[in-house]
Parts: structure tokens; sequence; C-alpha cells
């Protein structure tokens, strides 16, 4: 049964009645603005995404101890782009159109640490957290000291006294409890009923608190932050109101301006840059869209992905009711292969700051997911998890769909598509275990066999 003020809203909107049905959607955002004009709407600034940048910087003599596998990008935390060409020749004989431009995949599936996006805005939020601490107590002297002192017994015995929580269907988690435990902190981790358990297992053998909810990933949140908030020596990373974690994220769209330099690829007026986002509570692609937005401007277009059975964002900027609408208010919900995207009611703080930055959005089904996952294994030998390769729908998406058509023509886009750079960022899956990954692929091919196009 619908609530009354969500069922006035299926009668009013057709996205939202074709939301509610299961069926994949593209949303051309009524709110986008011009970037200069949306960047007035926010107090966030490209002073915050340099300070996070700074901090990082700082920290990158301790993460290169810490985690040897950044021993070769001195500390940096950062994935490489890889242009996927047999996976856009499939996807333009599936769809019967063809993408101009190029495919590149953003590999945060490969990022080090915990080898998903989350290593960007976790970490960073784990890492802040212990700098402004030590400098209160006058463990750190001033941020001017090398800060490979971090990975002292002095400095691990004072973290230990100390507790970190967090609520998640995984991912989220895993960086936490990573960067927490090593740190030297208490490390507890909520875990969503959606939550793969070998995720479970591999952050209790890494020394990390896992309790398990029999509920979605809001109410596990919510748990986690009252059990939380009762320890005076606790911090909670709050995955629904967190300015840490999308200050962090921003750092990795801000910094494809040089990657992209380094790569030889134009981004103006006439050549057109399209950024494809997976998207859960929208933390992550929130961060990163604002990030590219301040490196690119109008020049980049950043539209965010969903699963039907979870389309929160989606519902949440139609209905502009954003964190105070659930997707099971209108029927939604339940498992999903994406479960990394598993969301019922995105971010408030996001939602409201990104309305006038996305300027699209979609979503897939579950049969959607493990297509894509299949192909890109078998065209391009690259396997990602079922939520990261949400992306890589988008370039269709957007040229297929009446919206998206819309899109491009009121934004004069449609004669610059032979010079435009699409990139669908991979967002985990370096880390599945082999038996899950055999699952997933054997899967994907079951699926890709008997569907002929999207």
């Amino acid at each position: 049964m619908l609530d009354h003020h969500v069922g006035k809203f299926t009668e009013q909107s057709q996205l939202i009645k074709e939301i509610a049905s299961g069926l994949e959607v593209f949303w051309d955002n009524p709110s986008y603005s011009p970037a200069e004009e949306a960047n007035r709407y926010t107090k966030y600034s490209i002073k915050d995404i340099e300070d996070a940048e700074e901090r990082l910087q700082r920290f990158a003599p301790y993460i290169k101890i810490a985690f040897p596998e950044t021993e070769e990008s001195n500390g940096i935390i950062e994935s490489e782009i890889i242009e996927i060409t047999a996976m856009k020749k499939w996807l333009n004989e599936i769809n019967d159109k063809n993408v101009e431009g190029n495919l590149w995949l953003k590999r945060d599936d490969m990022l080090p640490i915990s080898g998903t996006i989350k290593a960007r805005g976790a970490i960073y939020e784990v890492l802040k957290h212990a700098e402004t601490i030590a400098l209160e107590q006058g463990l750190l002297k001033s941020i001017e000291e090398d800060y490979s002192v971090f990975s002292s017994k002095e400095f691990r015995d004072f973290f230990a006294k100390r507790h970190i929580a967090v609520g998640t269907t995984g991912n989220l988690g895993i960086s936490v409890g990573r960067m927490g435990s090593k740190l030297g902190f208490n490390v507890t981790v909520h875990m969503s009923v959606e939550a793969k358990q070998w995720k479970k297992d591999y952050l209790r053998s890494k020394g990390v608190r896992v309790i398990e909810h029999e509920t979605n990933f809001s109410k596990a949140v919510e748990q986690g932050r009252v059990e939380s908030n009762a320890n005076p020596n606790s911090y909670f990373v709050d995955d629904e109101h967190s300015e840490e974690l999308f200050l962090g994220y921003t750092v990795g769209g801000y910094r494809m301006k040089k990657q992209l330099e380094d790569k030889g690829i134009i981004v103006d007026e006439n050549h057109p840059l399209f950024v494809y986002l997976p998207c859960g509570i929208g933390g992550s692609p929130s961060g990163i869209t604002f990030g590219l937005k301040q490196a690119f401007g109008d020049n980049v277009h950043c539209i965010f992905a969903e699963p039907t059975k979870m389309p929160s964002m989606l519902l949440g900027l139609e209905s502009k009711l954003y964190d105070e609408i659930s997707v099971e208010e209108i029927g939604l919900g339940g498992i999903t292969v994406a479960d990394g995207l598993a969301v019922p009611r995105t971010s408030g703080l996001v939602a409201k700051l990104m309305h006038n930055y996305f300027s699209a959005g979609y979503s897939l089904k579950d049969e959607t997911f493990r297509r894509l996952l299949w192909n890109l294994y078998d065209k391009e030998s690259v396997f990602l998890e079922p939520a990261a390769v949400a992306g890589l729908a988008g370039p269709h998406k957007l040229l297929v769909s009446k919206e998206g058509q819309n899109y491009l023509k009121k934004n004069n886009l449609e004669n610059k598509l032979h010079q435009a750079t699409h990139i669908a960022w991979a967002t985990g899956g370096s880390m599945v275990p082999d038996d899950n990954r055999e699952v997933f692929l054997e899967e994907g091919k079951a699926v890709s066999e008997q569907l002929a196009k999207f």
C-alpha cells in the first residue's frame, strides 16, 4: 500500500509511476544548472577540494609505510583509466546505435587498500579524524610534521583507546575497517542484510568487529549511529550525513583534469566529457561530480546510475523529498545483485546539494547488471562486481532514450558527440573472492545467452 503523499506523486509524475513499476528509466534533470550558477547554491568550493588534497598529501608518507602496495604511487591512492574499445563495439551492436567518441573505464576497482571507490571518501574521513584528535591532544604538534609518525607505537596506543563505527552494505565498511584498524582504532562495522558474507568474513579477518543486522541499509546505519553516540570515545562515519566523506570523494573528480591531460584527451566546449557514476546513497557520485564540475565546469556532464529495485536518488530528486522518502514507500526494495547500491533512502545532504549538478540519472534491472558484468569480462578481461558495471550502460541510455536525446538537444551537444569522451566509473570488484566471482560470471553469461538486447 502506497503512502498517501507518495500515491499523489505517482499520479502527478509519470517517471515515479514508471519507477514504482520497476521499469528501467532515464531521467533528464529539470533542475540542472550551469556550473557557475550551481556553485552559488553551495557553501563548498574548490578550496575545500584543495584542503582535502593537501591532507591526503600529508598522510602519504604514513600510507606508504602502512600499506606497502602504495609504495609505487608514494602513498597516493589513485587509479588509472583504460579505453575499452571491444566493450564499446559490443554495446553498439546490441543497441543498434553507435556511440561516437571514445569509451573509457575508470579503474577504482583497483584502488589500493580496499579495492573500491569507497577508499576515497572513507579513508579520507578516517585520516581526518585521526589528524584532528592527534592535534587536539598534542600528540601531533602541527601539520608540518612528517606524518610517518602515525605508524609509530605511540600513535597506535593512543588510537587504541578510541573507537570508530560505520553502517554499510559492505564496501564503505571495508575502507573504514582497514584504515581504522591499521591506525590502531577499535572499529565496529554494522552490516545490513544486503551485505555479502565474504565482506563480513574479510573484515573479521582484519580484527574488525562486525555486527550483522537483519534490516536494510538505513536501519543498520541508524542502529550503528545510536550505539556509537552512546560512547563518548566513539566516532561515527555517517554515510547519510557526512561532509567529510563527500569531500574525500571530490578529490577523485578533480584529479581527473590532470589524468585526462596526461592522456592527451581534450575537454572543452567542443569536446564534451560524459561521466557515468554508480549510485547508492549518493556520497561517492556526488563528491566526484562536484570535483569534476570544479575541474571542467559546463564541459562535463555527470550522470548517475541505480538499480531498478533501489532507485533512491532518482526518487528523492524527482519527488524533491530527498531523504524523506524511501523506495519501500512505493513498493520497491528487496535484494538486488548490485548490493553495493542497495540503499532505500538517499542522503539528504548530497541529494539537496547535487540537485543542480547532476545532468541526469538512470536505472538498470538486475539482468542488465549481469549482462554488463559478463561481457566486460568476456570482451576486455576486466572483472567488476555487479554494482560497479552500472556506468557502462550510460552512453547508450543517453543516446537511445527520449529523455537523453532531449538533454543533448537542449544543451547543444548533438553535433559534438563525435569528439566526446565517455567514462564509466568502475567502483569495485578486485577483492571479490574467486568462488563469488565465478558465480557472477556464470549468471551473467547465462543471462547474456538468453537476451539479445537491453
